[in-house]
């Protein structure tokens, strides 16, 4: 049995040719999201595709013991095969977007955390901090529907029920992570921070079962040996502000798998996403921070920073909550545009910028030994990105794709068009010898 997917890179049409002795099984119409290895496998490949691919014919050539089968495809995202010129453009745009967007993200987080440092330097109250990041987002997100400069959201009573426990678990991990920053360096807390894929793994594994390749757990060693070495080595330690992290951890490892498992078939955009989960947020959070530290505490401690720092504090104040809200806005909207493995890895990149800017900004004293546990950490979340995030991706390999080309499928049932397109998928990897 051999196949073969060819794509010319001067166009967005492939044909993909399969040769079997069997009949060829009926394959219904659908979208998927194909980024296969095929290094490894033994069977005639050439196949080079990236983006989202919509199916919009199948036909067979010859008769016999060898039916060849030539199934033709375009970008989900188009209506129609376009011109070669016109395709290099396209390509050659999107590769710009998508830089502007990783530089977009990075530097928005950069200076989030050097403000939000700033701030909790001279005003030492994080839950207050939290809050105002939150309605600061939420209000920009207001007068932009209100305005209509963004599209408001489609949204009903079910939205916002599944969208409940995610809120909540987003409330834990922002308010955790702000409380260790307050209590130890940018650093430290980004370093701990790096360990997340090691509690996105444990809990997958022994809450919901799931099951990973040897590879996936290999990469955590070095993010767990490396996150060890930098909290035994810590100069400025701190059990608060190491907990704070911890917490943010697993926090927001069960927000993303409430997220995946309550969100499917929304039809809400990364931006109104994000939006909608920053309102709820800070509706679950006000009661909190009034009860944890209270308005007297917020005006005499606004007092003190005031007269110590001047008014260039309010500005920091402002630029922490406005930035945080940014930065969060721009890494949802990238997920519509990038694959999970290239976010992942956009991800591990910006934690190494505000890691090292951080550091030459606050001038903050790392020993040869810290340093090397941070480069060993960073290094394992490198590796899972590699290993972990390529196996959830093909298993989940259509999801991208549905969310943004359902209105392709020739059914009003997004659960059944789901389904075709897993079947697809699977039964591609059953010819490659790679289904689970």
């Amino acid at each position: 049995m051999s196949f073969s997917f060819k794509q010319s890179a001067l166009t967005s049409c492939i044909d993909v040719s399969i040769h079997k002795r069997s009949p060829p099984s009926t394959i219904c119409r659908h979208s998927f999201s194909p980024s296969l290895n095929l290094r490894n496998s033994p069977k005639r490949t050439n196949l080079s595709v990236s983006k989202p691919l919509h199916i919009s014919s199948i036909s067979s050539i010859g008769e016999g013991e060898k039916p060849v089968i030539i199934c033709k495809a375009y970008e989900a995202d188009k209506s129609q095969p376009v011109d070669a010129a016109g395709q290099v453009k396209a390509e050659g745009a999107n590769r710009v977007k998508i830089g502007v967007y990783f530089a977009t993200w990075w530097a928005l987080n950069v200076v989030f955390n050097i403000y939000n440092k700033k701030v909790l330097n001279a005003y030492p109250y994080p839950w207050l901090t939290s809050t105002l990041s939150l309605a600061c987002g939420s209000l920009m997100m207001l007068i932009s529907w209100a305005t209509r400069i963004a599209e408001a959201p489609k949204t009903d009573f079910e939205f916002w029920k599944t969208l409940f426990p995610v809120a909540v678990a987003h409330t834990i991990g922002h308010v955790a992570a702000t409380v260790s920053m307050s209590k130890v360096a940018v650093s430290f807390t980004h370093i701990i921070k790096s360990g997340e894929p090691a509690f996105s793994v444990l809990v997958s594994r022994f809450l919901l079962g799931e099951t990973f390749p040897l590879s996936v757990y290999l990469s955590l060693i070095p993010i767990i040996g490396g996150c060890a070495l930098s909290a035994l080595t810590e100069l400025n330690f701190n059990m608060t502000g190491f907990m704070g992290a911890m917490i943010s951890n697993l926090a927001f490892v069960l927000r993303n798998i409430f997220s995946k498992k309550g969100m499917k078939g929304k039809s809400v955009s990364g931006m109104n996403y994000y939006a909608c989960l920053s309102l709820l947020s800070l509706v679950i959070l006000t009661p909190f921070a009034i009860a944890v530290e209270g308005p007297q505490m917020w005006a005499a401690g606004w007092e003190t920073a005031l007269s110590q720092i001047g008014p260039q504090f309010i500005w920091w104040v402002a630029a922490q909550s406005i930035f945080y809200h940014l930065y969060n806005q721009v890494s949802y909207m990238s997920l519509d545009e990038i694959s999970p493995l290239t976010f992942s890895i956009g991800n591990t990149m910006k934690r190494i910028s505000v890691i090292v800017s951080s550091i030459i900004i606050f001038h903050t004293p790392v020993q040869p030994v810290n340093a090397l546990g941070a480069a060993i950490a960073i290094l394992g979340t490198f590796l899972y990105s590699q290993t972990g995030t390529r196996f959830h991706y093909k298993v989940h390999i259509f999801g991208k794709s549905l969310r943004k080309t359902r209105g392709s499928c020739n059914t009003d049932d997004y659960k059944q068009c789901d389904r075709k397109a897993a079947g697809f998928v699977y039964a591609l990897l059953q010819v490659r010898g790679e289904s689970d």
